[in-house]
């Protein structure tokens, strides 16, 4: 018999059984992994830095990074936070930095002394680790609130359980029969498929730029209308920061800022919709023209494509001058009142048509899993199922990029572990 049987052996289920160890020495404690390695999300996060959580900040602000999640997260952020974070990895002899933009990474730059720093504590504690062990039934085995759990690795009983297993279908479906609402998954964090000659060749340029979802047109997409509406009037459709083009299309924070915020109604329209581009976030389109003007005047000499009136790359520059139908030659002098319109359309309203997404690196996260509802949100425990713990991507919680969704993990895990740990009065001779 263990005290503690975690399904999932990435960055919470490690969390989650390292701090109840803690919490109540002489816890009989394993760790069921489906794969062969351990924490493999760990090991790839960052470009294989593990941008393990963000600076420190306000817990209000730190929830506002969560298109789901943020309102039940203030609370839990109040208790075990990036601060709490960043003193267990130190604790473990892990030096850590903070980057300009606000991410932590390992002083080393490699997420490898994370996954040592996680490996060796288990060891030190006694944890049980099981990989390649896949689970294939759980439920409660008697009146005690005892569980048994099966899988490709033997059968076993826990008093408490705590599943920590990502977006893994099998396991929600598991977590179905036992009574609790999935909400299905969509992709979140994903790149913009766009074909379009105004980028074709650029990729690796990045511009500052206000990026926005265009309203979906048809009557085949009522869904996608009601999302819309229900979005834009959350502000959840419009994000501000660099915009990068890539071989595919468009990424950077702004796109996938967006793409999380509108997971589901991106889902919804099959991954097809119109976006807006101010490659100037600091003017709009009204604005532009009389700037432009200025330009003419000051530098009629000069060719309107080879001499940028704004920051942008040169490139990028040279393209939307000739997506205005200027001329390579044509000189400012010589800009038509017309023509500074079309400039100016196409520096501040950059349309384009995405027709698929690409995933972000390897970071895929999903939005989607069990329900918030059905979760305690102060101990991270099952309303359905006493004695069974939800910690992770297992939640349909999920964020941006950042550090936010690791940081998500492992507040659960600890609030989970401590609930865990506190709930078991004595640990049974049985279970040593």
């Amino acid at each position: 018999m263990h005290d503690l049987l975690v399904i999932g052996g990435g960055a919470a289920g490690f969390y989650g059984a390292i701090h109840a160890a803690r919490r109540k020495p002489g816890m009989r404690i394993a760790i069921l992994e489906q794969n062969k390695d351990f924490l493999s999300k760990v090991r790839i996060s960052g470009g294989g830095r593990c941008n393990l959580t963000h600076r420190p900040m306000d817990p209000g602000l730190l929830s506002g990074h969560y298109p789901r999640g943020s309102r039940e997260l203030i609370g839990p952020f109040h208790t075990h936070a990036s601060q709490e974070v960043m003193a267990f990895f130190e604790s473990l002899g892990i030096p850590l930095k903070t980057e300009e933009d606000g991410r932590v990474f390992p002083r080393s730059n490699q997420s490898e002394s994370i996954i040592m720093g996680l490996m060796g504590e288990t060891t030190r504690l006694g944890i049980e680790l099981h990989p390649s062990c896949r689970v294939t039934g759980l439920g409660l085995a008697d009146t005690d609130g005892n569980w048994e759990i099966t899988s490709s690795c033997g059968d076993f009983r826990s008093r408490r359980l705590l599943v920590t297993a990502g977006s893994s279908r099998s396991i929600w479906n598991l977590l179905e029969n036992l009574g609790h609402r999935i909400v299905p998954p969509t992709p979140s964090l994903f790149t913009f498929r766009i074909r379009d000659p105004r980028i074709q060749g650029l990729q690796g340029i990045s511009a500052p730029g206000r990026i926005e979802v265009l309203e979906p047109g048809g009557s085949d997409a009522p869904v996608a209308q009601a999302n819309f509406k229900k979005a834009h009037r959350k502000g959840e459709l419009t994000a501000e920061g660099p915009v990068l083009i890539t071989h595919w299309g468009l990424s950077g924070p702004a796109v996938l800022r967006l793409s999380a915020w509108g997971s589901r109604l991106f889902a919804a329209l099959g991954y097809k919709a119109r976006v807006r581009v101010n490659w100037l976030p600091d003017y709009h389109k009204g604005a532009i023209p009389a700037f432009l003007e200025q330009v003419r005047q000051a530098d009629g000499a000069r060719r309107v494509g080879r001499s940028r009136a704004i920051p942008l790359p040169g490139r990028l520059w040279a393209r939307l001058v000739e997506a205005a139908g200027i001329p390579p030659d044509r000189r400012w002098a010589e800009l038509s009142r017309a023509g500074m319109q079309q400039l100016a359309a196409q520096l501040c309203e950059c349309t384009f048509s995405v027709d698929g997404k690409s995933t972000f690196k390897e970071e895929f996260v999903t939005a989607g899993g069990v329900s918030r509802k059905e979760v305690d949100f102060r101990t991270f425990e099952s309303r359905k199922q006493p004695g069974l713990f939800l910690a992770g991507e297992v939640l349909d919680v999920d964020a941006i990029t950042g550090g936010f969704n690791f940081q998500n993990a492992w507040t659960g895990a600890y609030l989970a572990a401590q609930a865990i740990a506190g709930s078991l009065p004595e640990v049974q001779e049985s279970s040593r």
